[in-house]
């Protein structure tokens, strides 16, 4: 574990890698034609098998002791009410605003990190949080009149999808520090199937059926858990115990911003010049955020790394 005066370069690389990964799911989403739960559940279904095949592969032991068991399986319940909430917010107040809200995250996960880790919080790093969320709020042209109406549930089962969110990452981060934690992708492969597990049955109590249209959205939902479940919390499920918790949230942002992207680049989704401040607005918080140690929390050189 990193101590006061370094920071884990492998730690920051392996977050922000995995947070520019996942940032491509809703390119895959938008590419089938599946329902959002269905989606979710052939997401971590697939990565979890892939992560599964990884680990046996590699002779990795699933033996552990109760108690990071109960904190993985913690994580899988937490990450399932997550995906649930944040499926309903989008249909009620559209993706931009449900990724905004969700990624409130970051303030949970920095005030845990206080409160129960004992983390310092540096000042420049208060200033980046609520900077980074702004720039969210204007590169996706959200607006405090628009939030009336049926948008307000919507709202609150965004705030639910972060502070469900916030639980999973401090659980994942958790147990990939603990005496006699699972190996990496050992953890990530009980994490993904014991979370599809939990939404299928949701999928079964409420009807639904697990059909996929054709052989390209099936080639979809592969490459989308693979990719984006396996490899993408791979990296995040090893970089987040590196890094203390705020920091690590932080980082994190990254992925709504990129999706973001990725939504005009693919899509064609309008902008504005609001779009373009709050897109500099929240690569200048995220910059501001990694820099808030000064000289006392440098980052690591290759040889210091953990």
């Amino acid at each position: 574990m990193e101590d006061s005066t370094c920071l884990s370069r492998g730690g920051l690389l392996r977050v922000f890698a995995g947070a520019v990964i996942i940032s491509f799911s809703p390119v895959f989403v938008k590419m089938v034609d599946v329902g959002p739960s269905q989606t979710a559940f052939y997401r971590l279904f697939f990565g979890g098998v892939a992560l599964l095949a990884v680990a046996l592969w590699r002779g990795q032991r699933f033996a552990a002791p109760k108690g990071v068991y109960a904190v993985t399986l913690g994580a899988a319940l937490f990450f399932g009410f997550d995906l649930e909430c944040w499926h309903r917010s989008i249909l009620l107040v559209g993706p931009g605003l449900a990724t905004i809200l969700g990624n409130f995250q970051v303030f949970l996960v920095a005030l845990a990190g206080a409160l129960l880790l004992r983390e310092r919080i540096p000042v420049r790093l208060l200033v980046a949080m609520p900077l980074a969320v702004a720039g969210l709020w204007l590169l996706l042209g959200v607006t405090p009149d628009s939030l009336s109406g049926d948008m307000l549930p919507g709202v609150g089962y965004g705030f639910a999808t972060a502070f469900w969110y916030a639980l999973y990452i401090l659980l994942l981060r958790r147990s990939q520090g603990m005496a006699g934690q699972l190996p990496a992708e050992a953890n990530m492969a009980l994490v993904s199937l014991a979370c599809a597990a939990l939404i299928g049955l949701g999928v079964l109590g409420r009807g639904g059926d697990f059909s996929i249209p054709d052989a390209g959205s099936l080639a979809v939902l592969l490459v989308y858990g693979v990719f984006c479940q396996g490899l993408g919390w791979l990296l995040l499920s090893s970089g987040l115990p590196r890094l203390p918790a705020s920091l690590g949230g932080l980082v994190m942002l990254a992925q709504p911003a990129l999706a973001f992207v990725w939504d005009i680049v693919f899509f064609d989704r309008p902008t504005g010049p609001l779009g373009l401040v709050g897109a500099s607005l929240a690569l200048f918080a995220i910059w501001l955020g990694l820099s808030s140690g000064g000289r006392r929390e440098r980052v690591c050189r290759a040889g210091e790394d953990d």
